[in-house]
């Protein structure tokens, strides 16, 4: 009896012991990040990772959008030990960098032998001094809109991922008449000239803007051209993008890849009801084909983190291809670019079913559209400013570029 007690007895302490252990191998993750319980990838994200991860549960705690970069600078500055932030802007990842919030990740991807080529480019954007300072897991980076059905009507074959910005003019007069136009720009100063960006060479806060005057006199030949809409008549009316590109009489549209899911649901609505497809946007002479420009999210490990490693694990998921395929599942554009993360995202319902739409998922560069950069958000405002006088025709492109040339200089003076 005293052996069938004791043996009773060790068994209840053997499962306690292994209940025990189990307890302590489900772990929490804290993810700081806006918008959590709207944003369809952050969901789908986090079924993701915890599917793959048994024990290990993502907590996201949920800032306002709008205040994102204030309070979450709060936070760090009180001592927060939440694991991973994400990073919003890329000069908040810089700030937090001096502030000495953010893990340094060199060592990590040096342990685990991490590959950044599917970035192309991108994370360089998260370094100082060549250290890695976040990891990106988002990319809304620039394409070429089409009506498949009006190249039709008109018997032009359609735009190719690899064509010039001549050849993308040539293409926008030969598609306009009877009612119809061959492009059109949104009042955006990106929607005109941050191509030149997409060289991997300039930026709009290199103080020198003579680049900009190819894409300003393009853009005024098409106008003049009536290829587009006139500049005065959109700012007059208001008229958004979106709402002119599915009225269904437009040929092309450079636009941000976000417009795909817009498209998706117009089209599932009867909001818009013509064939359209998506090829990489048109490059200058000598700049590869498939460059483009584009924004970043990305993920930081917080250095008062007490889970450094499982943040590593989780950041390092969330930007390679396992996270990106999750990313895509939902519409959303990864930063990570491959061909399992292209398939993804052409796998969506709605999305084109032609290779020419497949391929221009896969850039071969992508160009940040505003740099981190000293001075930047009144650089921000001077270029705007001429930009708005060089659409409008009250300075010619020439005045514009200079007087943005002269003003940026002046802030260093």
């Amino acid at each position: 009896m005293k052996k069938l007690l004791a043996l009773l007895l060790s068994g209840i302490l053997l499962l306690s012991c292994v209940g025990f252990a189990a307890a302590e191998d489900n772990k929490t993750l804290t993810v700081v990040t806006w918008d959590a319980t709207t944003t369809p990838y952050l969901i789908a994200q986090k079924e993701a990772y915890e599917a793959s991860h048994p024990g290990v549960t993502i907590e996201y705690v949920d800032v306002a959008s709008q205040d994102y970069a204030i309070k979450t600078t709060t936070m760090l500055s009180g001592g927060d030990k939440s694991d991973v932030f994400m990073v919003k802007e890329l000069d908040d990842i810089i700030k937090w960098q001096a502030q000495g919030f953010a893990e340094p990740l060199n060592a990590y991807v040096e342990k685990t032998g991490y590959d950044l080529s599917g970035f192309v480019g991108t994370e360089k954007n998260y370094c100082v001094e060549d250290e890695l300072y976040a990891v990106p897991f988002r990319s809304d980076f620039w394409v070429l809109y089409y009506n498949k059905d009006l190249f039709d009507a008109a018997g032009v074959a359609y735009p190719t991922n690899d064509m010039t910005w001549d050849e993308y003019a040539d293409l926008a007069i030969k598609l306009t008449g009877d009612g119809n136009y061959g492009t059109h720009y949104h009042t955006w100063l990106s929607a005109v000239v941050n191509w030149t960006v997409a060289d991997g060479v300039n930026t709009l806060a290199d103080r020198n803007y003579d680049d900009l005057l190819y894409f300003y006199q393009l853009y005024q030949k098409l106008e003049d051209a009536g290829a587009c809409m006139a500049y005065s008549e959109l700012k007059a009316a208001g008229l958004h993008y979106s709402a002119a590109f599915a009225n269904g009489n437009i040929a092309m549209l450079p636009m941000g890849y976000w417009y795909v899911s817009t498209l998706i649901n117009y089209n599932k609505e009867g909001t818009c009801n013509f064939n359209w497809g998506i090829a990489a946007v048109p490059h200058a002479e000598g700049v590869k084909a498939g460059s483009s420009f584009g924004n970043l999210t990305g993920a930081m490990i917080n250095a008062k983190s007490e889970n450094k490693d499982l943040a590593w694990d989780y950041i390092s998921w969330l930007g390679g291809e396992e996270g990106a395929a999750a990313t895509a599942s939902v519409g959303a554009r990864p930063a990570y670019v491959s061909e399992k993360v292209a398939a993804a995202m052409s796998s969506v319902e709605g999305f084109p079913t032609d290779e020419t739409s497949k391929g221009a998922l896969i850039p071969a560069f992508v160009g940040m559209e505003w740099p981190v950069a000293e001075k930047v958000a009144d650089i921000k405002t001077i270029v705007n400013e001429e930009h708005s006088m060089i659409m409008a025709r009250e300075i010619s492109p020439e005045e514009g570029i200079q007087e943005m040339n002269e003003r940026v200089a002046e802030l260093f003076e």
